[in-house]
């Protein structure tokens, strides 16, 4: 009776969670794995390709397939149309204007083969990677986004080849969010280690202080305090005028990795010094000062003693910035320059004004097993066990 009714208690929170946080992100995600733009609109052809090797041009059954779709689609489904255009785009630039272009000039009733008629239209249906696009995009779930979202593609045969040179730059993103996350972290740790000691450690309204220090930026908007550093940071900003009083600058403080490093470090402080408060509190002074009194030099006490018991709240600081670093938007956007934005710009960017919802459930995918690695990884380090597990 009673775990049905704490069942019953939680059951509308459960409901609300997921069908207002988890339903969404799935569906969104969900388009990062899923193709339904082609079939529904070229079934003959995607069917047509399905034996095709991706070795010279399909047979003429596949051109008959795509006259018959084409114009199918013009009459009935010109939306249809233009969607499979702009998504078989994606995989080879110029199909957005030769998909319509050649239903338009297939619309009247023509002699002789398909081939010959399809091909009179452009010269574009003659290469291999044309009809390999339409048979990539066959759904209805597809690596597509995926692969681009590595730098990879396949081609007309179907193998894995990397993207063209000019479009390769996911992967270094990638490795750039996760340098800034790991930069981030670490100057995290290198001040809140000392202020986290000093607040444990502290007595009386001195603690107090010092902890509603640490708690006050939660109450002010992460935008407001990214805009409070363009301010001071900005050529004509607080800063740069302070050092033109001693003849110095302006300086290049905006646009910038310093920039986007400092109002992260700002912004993320309070996420290592907390759990790093809460285990120095949990800590017994007593054994710090035997192992001093056994002859332990003050580094070995920081080595042998202070640091084994503090690695939970250390690991679960390192962990709250890294992954909060690494999925950051609105601060490298407003302070970093082209070459600092992070994974998530991207995938604002393909979300809202590329309108390319594949790319961006699809990089989401990635920062989503970025993360998944980092706490993998962190309860690999850290042991984390089975309740009731020795």
């Amino acid at each position: 009776m009673k775990r049905s009714t704490a069942a019953l208690l939680t059951a509308p929170l459960l409901i609300f969670l997921l069908l207002a946080f988890v339903a969404p992100i799935m569906a969104f995600l969900w388009r990062g794995v899923s193709d339904a733009e082609v079939r529904p609109v070229l079934p003959r052809t995607v069917a047509a390709l399905a034996q095709w090797d991706g070795a010279g041009l399909p047979g003429e059954e596949a051109f008959a397939a795509l006259v018959a779709d084409l114009r199918e689609a013009r009459a009935g489904n010109a939306a249809g149309l233009a969607r499979a255009a702009t998504r078989l785009n994606a995989d080879q630039p110029g199909l957005r204007g030769l998909l319509p272009m050649t239903a338009r000039r297939l619309a009247a009733p023509f002699d002789g083969p398909a081939h010959e008629a399809v091909l009179a239209v452009s010269e574009d249906w003659a290469q291999p990677e044309t009809w390999g696009a339409i048979r990539r995009a066959g759904g209805p779930l597809s690596a597509f986004h995926l692969l681009a979202a590595l730098d990879l593609r396949r081609d007309a045969a179907g193998a894995l080849v990397q993207a063209p040179e000019e479009s390769r730059i996911f992967r270094a993103v990638l490795a750039r969010s996760l340098w800034i996350a790991l930069l981030v972290t670490a100057c995290c740790l290198a001040l809140g280690w000392p202020l986290a000691w000093l607040i444990a450690t502290a007595r009386g309204w001195v603690a107090t202080a010092l902890l509603a220090a640490v708690m006050l930026p939660f109450w002010i908007s992460l935008v407001v305090r990214t805009a409070a550093w363009m301010v001071l940071l900005q050529r004509e900003g607080v800063v740069n005028a302070a050092l033109g009083a001693f003849g110095i600058g302006p300086l290049p403080l905006m646009m910038n990795r310093f920039a986007v490093v400092l109002g992260m470090v700002h912004i993320l402080l309070p996420f290592m010094v907390l759990p790093l408060v809460a285990a120095f509190r949990a800590l017994d002074p007593r054994l710090p000062r035997a192992a001093a009194s056994l002859g332990a030099a003050p580094w070995r006490v920081f080595l042998r003693v202070t640091l084994p018991l503090a690695l939970p709240g250390l690991g679960a600081g390192c962990l709250l910035v890294f992954i909060q670093a690494l999925g950051f938007y609105v601060t490298p956007a407003l302070l970093g320059g082209p070459n600092d934005q992070m994974l998530a710009w991207f995938v604002g960017f393909y979300a809202t004004r590329s309108v390319n919802w594949g790319l961006a459930a699809a990089l989401s995918i990635l920062l989503l097993v970025a993360v998944g690695l980092c706490v993998a990884l962190y309860g690999r380090l850290a042991g984390f066990r089975r309740p009731g597990a020795a």
